[in-house]
């Protein structure tokens, strides 16, 4: 099979697009064939081993992972013993290593039936940030109707999935964005928008219930600034690019983590793990009207480095999509 395949950190240029042997799937495991996978921050974090700290989890020298990507949506080709409720011939979308490529092997636990009336390029977009913004804004912030929510990088992968359901769970939503994104991110539902480049969310005077903060480039007390008493602020990772740094947006994390031990303000860091309730929970608001994924463009599989270059260097507003 084809697929994308990185032996070395660096640049794009790192991503090869070529032949590999195909998987076969393992004892509760399904083999799925892809027909489209997303990109995510993480796939070019990891393609440049940045920050330094992270080759702890993604390999010290190389990528334990050869073949790059998360998210996928195809159709099942097989099932390995034990899986129950899947069979070949169905139309499937989740998580697993590996997804930049023709075929893939999925935990059962991590797969679920593609929404209904979505294309698979669509589908491909839902899963790992849809699920970020979930456990995010309802299990972590633990967001009620009538609140009022802040989304810091609401223009990107996750955050355009935070405005959204933020909504149809019942909050009044801010979205902080670029200039260039805030027709977008309205068109989405956000109530207000903060244009990041006119104006500090955080030095506004105004409170916000929740903060969940996508982009890792502020402080903590720039974050708990901007809250109302006993509100909270969820970290998630961060976009930005520190190249060759050490911590990178991962140091905003720990001192979040080590600020919630001490038990000093809410402060939650999020770490989102893959889950066929929270798929079925995301197809559900999908299939009601209450989230629809944003494809900002689409590259065919054997231009995997270029797909993985434009999020990374032209910062790409909602979901890039490869197609296979």
């Amino acid at each position: 099979m084809k697929a994308i395949v990185q032996d070395r950190y660096g640049s794009s240029d790192v991503l090869e697009f070529k032949e590999v042997d195909r998987p076969a799937p393992r004892d509760g495991e399904v083999l799925v064939r892809v027909r489209a996978a997303s990109v995510n921050a993480r796939d070019w974090h990891v393609m440049r081993g940045d920050p330094y700290v992270a080759r702890l989890a993604f390999g010290l020298t190389r990528p334990r992972q050869p073949i790059q990507g998360t998210d996928f949506a195809g159709v099942v080709e097989a099932v390995g013993r034990g899986v129950a409720g899947l069979r070949p011939g169905d139309e499937v979308f989740g998580e697993a290593g590996g997804a930049f490529a023709e075929y893939v092997c999925a935990p059962q636990d991590a797969v679920g039936p593609k929404p209904a009336g979505l294309t698979f390029e669509q589908a491909a977009a839902v899963p790992l940030a849809g699920n970020t913004a979930l456990m995010g804004l309802r299990d972590l912030g633990r967001l009620r109707p009538g609140q009022h929510v802040l989304v810091n990088g609401a223009s990107g992968g996750v955050g355009t999935f935070a405005v959204q359901i933020a909504k149809a769970l019942g909050a009044e939503v801010t979205g902080v964005c670029s200039t260039r994104n805030v027709d977008l991110v309205r068109s989405i539902g956000a109530d207000h928008v903060v244009d990041y480049r006119q104006e500090d969310f955080t030095r506004t005077g105004l409170r916000y219930d929740l903060v969940l903060d996508l982009v890792g480039n502020r402080t903590l007390a720039d974050l708990r600034r901007a809250l109302t008493p006993g509100g909270a602020v969820v970290l998630s990772g961060g976009g930005v690019s520190e190249g060759g740094s050490l911590f990178g947006p991962m140091g905003l994390i720990i001192r979040g983590k080590l600020m919630s031990r001490l038990g000093r303000g809410r402060i939650h860091v999020l770490t989102a793990k893959a889950s066929a309730d929270n798929l079925a929970a995301l197809r559900e608001l999908v299939e009601r009207g209450a989230l629809a994924p944003a494809v900002d463009r689409t590259y065919p599989l054997s231009e995997g480095a270029e797909a993985v270059r434009y999020l990374e260097m032209e910062h790409a507003s909602a979901k890039v999509v490869i197609t296979c």
